[in-house]
């Protein structure tokens, strides 16, 4: 079921509706970065500068040398910034797009199954704040732990294979179910989704594919909960009034039966 759902996943990045959505989410990003890029300078050589210069206004000529050097410094020191930056802004920036990557896979993968509704906006942003905080919070656990040898990639891997996995798959089960309902799902098959969270946390662990992440963890998570559900008796019983109704061959045909 897990890697069914991965190998789906992997297929789904290379359709044109994701695609397009990775083109829309990278542009987002790229001008995020380039805004962050130039309000950091603006401050620095607003604040900074003047600051020292009034600090030291007998100081000699060099000084001011030297504070062009320690500006080209800081320059440097943001654009290595801004890398580390990246995977974690296309995360959030990646998010507000999960609805439209969900609705995708559900039509596109399982016709005769309902199709889900779209998570509310303002959850929605609470949700791409909490991928945003998950992809913080694991790599910063995971640099915590670099000083202790062999336990840091494990940590990385478990802390984000735990947190991507319940974040994700809760998304693509709340697109059909109240949150408590949700959770309790997730909680029921918690081993599954953990160790198809792992699969996204070494997805993670790829430089530049990274980029790709939640594109790949919503759409393995939408898949997985399909599986999850078929197997449980199917999404139609589940009364939206705006789903198209489940067949008996969908139901099975999403359960790999």
């Amino acid at each position: 079921m897990i890697f069914t759902s991965a190998s789906l996943a992997l297929s789904d990045l290379f359709s044109p509706p994701f695609r397009a959505t990775l083109w829309k989410s990278l542009g987002l990003t790229a001008v995020v970065l380039v805004v962050l890029w130039f309000g950091v300078e603006t401050v620095f050589e607003w604040l900074a500068v003047p600051f020292l210069s009034n600090l030291f206004p007998d100081a000699p000529g060099w000084v001011n040398e030297a504070g062009t050097l320690a500006g080209w410094g800081a320059g440097i020191a943001l654009a290595i910034g801004l890398f580390f930056l990246i995977g974690p802004i296309s995360a959030i920036i990646a998010g507000f797009f999960l609805d439209d990557v969900a609705e995708v896979v559900e039509r596109g993968a399982y016709p005769g199954s309902p199709v889900g509704r779209a998570v509310p906006a303002w959850q929605g942003i609470v949700l791409s704040l909490k991928f945003f905080g998950v992809v913080i919070l694991g790599n910063l656990v995971a640099l915590a732990l670099l000083v202790v040898p062999g336990i840091n990639i494990a940590a990385f891997f478990l802390v984000n294979g735990y947190l991507v996995g319940r974040e994700y798959f809760e998304f693509a089960a709340m697109r059909y179910r109240p949150e408590a309902d949700a959770k309790e799902l997730r909680a029921a098959h918690s081993t599954t989704i953990f160790l198809a969270g792992l699969l996204v946390a070494l997805f993670m662990a790829v430089p530049i594919v990274n980029l790709l992440t939640p594109l790949f963890a919503a759409s393995l998570m939408v898949h997985l909960h399909q599986k999850i559900s078929a197997k449980d008796g199917g999404l139609a019983h589940l009364g939206r009034a705006e789903v198209r109704p489940s067949s008996r061959q969908a139901v099975d045909r999403a359960a790999g039966l």
